[in-house]
């Protein structure tokens, strides 16, 4: 997702992250380098050498930070990125359980009713238009049980899985 704009406010202490769908909060509080009273932000700008998917900001000493669209849709708890993080943390459990299952993988496309190439592209985890109910079928395939656990959010929400 690529950052269209970038504003800070040191009276509310926060980023204000333009993207083509939203606009994002992000506090000062979550930056690894932060500002004060004493060097507060002076400079901001969205970092077409990093794709335009990050901004860098600047303190009143010089010192620089950037933060990463990820750390805002976290932050944020962004639907798309939960399901995409969701989505990449099946197929890493799906490919390694290929790899050591004893199952061919022509035996694996024959099971799911599929082509090869429809195959490995649920194995790619970079490829995120696929669904998860192919995912959850390769993986009972494989005798993996998912298991998804729903916890309150505390310091850091999460959305757990696991295969067994």
């Amino acid at each position: 997702m690529k950052i269209k704009s970038v504003h800070y406010d040191n009276r509310r202490k926060a980023f204000d992250v333009a993207t083509s769908r939203k606009t994002y909060c992000f506090p000062y509080a979550k930056l690894e380098l932060r500002p004060s009273r004493e060097n507060p932000i002076t400079r901001v700008a969205v970092d077409e050498e990093l794709g335009n998917e990050a901004f860098t900001y600047v303190l009143g000493s010089g010192e620089e930070a950037t933060v990463h669209i990820e750390q805002v849709l976290d932050y944020n708890r962004d639907p798309r990125y939960l399901r995409n993080l969701l989505l990449y943390k099946l197929t890493l459990a799906a490919r390694e359980r290929v790899q050591s299952s004893s199952l061919s993988r022509r035996e694996l496309t024959r099971r799911l009713g599929t082509s090869p190439a429809q195959l490995y592209r649920l194995l790619d985890p970079t490829n995120y238009a696929k669904s998860i109910d192919q995912l959850t079928a390769l993986l009972s395939i494989l005798d993996c049980e998912i298991d998804l656990i729903v916890k309150k959010n505390r310091a850091r929400p999460a959305v757990a899985t696991s295969a067994s």
